[in-house]
């Protein structure tokens, strides 16, 4: 197994958030953003077969509250 030495914390400061904002704009251009297909949407009698374990349903029911 390789073994990486952990950064030291002095080296992450060297960067500024300014310094990162720059580099991260001049890398913009290289990135390549395909086109989307068009969607179109799905009637709710399309969709069957679906299972969700009562575990989940029970968390996405709970994350309402934290929206509150």
């Amino acid at each position: 197994m390789t073994q990486y030495p952990a950064p030291r914390e002095h080296q992450e400061s060297e960067f500024s958030l300014a310094e990162l904002c720059g580099d991260g704009a001049r890398m913009a251009p290289h990135w390549v953003i395909p086109a989307a297909p068009a969607t179109r949407p799905v009637p709710p009698a399309a969709i069957h077969g679906v299972r969700v374990p009562a575990a989940s349903a029970r968390l996405i029911a709970a994350t309402a509250e934290y929206g509150a």
